[in-house]
């Protein structure tokens, strides 16, 4: 399934958005990032406050060379506002791991944060990771939520079955980062402009 080798450049001239929320599997997002960036991808990192509880910004501010969006308002960098200005300048918006909260929020349309009002914002492709308890992913809610965001046009990659963070086997685990460059390549080969 590995389709990058160090250099290739299938991601060529794709401005991603990287949205990562407030899960464990955090953590997997800054492999993701770094296959993402050996794919010739430009990457700019937007977090939630609550994934800043499992990955720090320094981390991916060292694998983007950009800082971290993480405000809908503040400073002057952004003076049409960082939903704004992120969402026009991206290719591809990817959001791993998209936990319950985030995709119950996506779903909705509601706004409360940068990633989901970027999310709003943003006219693009977008590709989602779900990662959750596998009593959470198994919930008709859950469900329900995938399948408006999927009707919405939204691009899903797993979860996976396995062994989870709550030491529970089951589904509800976030695809691997290969997985999910896979499906942002298939993304951009046939959408990316």
């Amino acid at each position: 399934m590995n389709s990058i080798s160090q250099g290739d450049d299938t991601l060529q001239g794709c401005e991603i958005i990287m949205g990562v929320s407030g899960g464990i599997a955090a953590y997997k997002a800054a492999d993701l990032v770094s296959k993402l960036i050996q794919g010739g991808a430009s990457v700019q990192v937007v977090m939630t406050e609550a994934a800043a509880h499992f990955v720090g910004a320094a981390t991916f501010q060292a694998l983007t060379g950009r800082p971290v969006a993480t405000q809908i308002l503040g400073g002057g960098e952004y003076p049409l506002g960082a939903h704004v200005q992120l969402a026009a300048a991206a290719s591809l918006l990817c959001v791993a791991p998209a936990t319950a909260d985030y995709l119950a929020k996506a779903a909705q349309g509601h706004a409360d944060d940068l990633l989901t009002t970027l999310t709003l914002a943003f006219p693009g492709p977008t590709l989602m990771a779900p990662a959750m308890n596998n009593d959470m992913w198994a919930k008709p809610s859950v469900q329900r939520n995938v399948e408006t965001l999927r009707a919405d046009g939204v691009h899903f990659v797993g979860p996976g079955t396995g062994w989870l963070s709550c030491r529970q086997q089951g589904a509800g685990r976030m695809a691997e980062p290969l997985e999910i460059l896979a499906a942002t390549e298939a993304i951009w080969t046939t959408e990316g402009t």
